[in-house]
């Protein structure tokens, strides 16, 4: 990003809905709406209900995100 920085936060998927996008659900109890990062999708990583990830939120829009990892 340009100008702000990216907040980190982990959260679990819910549910898949079309496009690529996935519902989360993040440990504050908000639900967020993501989508799969570039470096994510090229490593064919697939993600299902109750997969933990990290999401990058932009300080604009809290309820829009990128899922840029897996946790273990």
């Amino acid at each position: 990003m340009a100008g702000e920085e990216a907040l980190r936060q982990v959260g679990t998927v819910v549910e898949t809905l079309p496009n690529g996008m996935y519902a989360l659900q993040m440990a504050d109890g908000r639900r967020v709406v993501a989508h799969v990062s570039g470096r994510l999708r090229m490593g064919f990583s697939r993600l299902l209900a109750g997969d933990r990830v990290q999401v990058e939120l932009t300080p604009y829009d809290l309820g829009r995100g990128r899922i840029v990892d897996r946790d273990k």
